[in-house]
């Protein structure tokens, strides 16, 4: 569904509050169907990404260690990504 959500189980170092903030952030606007949300909807998508954001972090707390790391990097331990969110 979401191709563009990186794997953040077994990271070295662990996933990030913001990866993973900004993974709910990408999978509330894929099932919303809204890519820029209206200040109008922004209270509901910050409640939806607060909700999976709290759930990934206790699914990835409660999943075992993976073998081998995950095959991509996420974006936001990608140089030229941190450099155009001037991060």
């Amino acid at each position: 569904m979401c191709r563009n959500i990186t794997e953040l189980r077994g990271l070295e170092p662990a996933a990030t509050n913001e990866e993973i903030e900004a993974a709910a952030r990408q999978f509330v606007r894929k099932v919303g169907g809204v890519r820029r949300p209206s200040p109008a909807y922004d209270a509901a998508v910050d409640s939806a990404v607060a909700e999976i954001a709290a759930s990934v972090h206790r699914l990835l707390d409660t999943l075992p260690a993976r073998r081998q790391p995950p095959a991509t990097v996420p974006p936001l331990r990608r140089p030229e990504v941190r450099a155009r969110l001037g991060h």
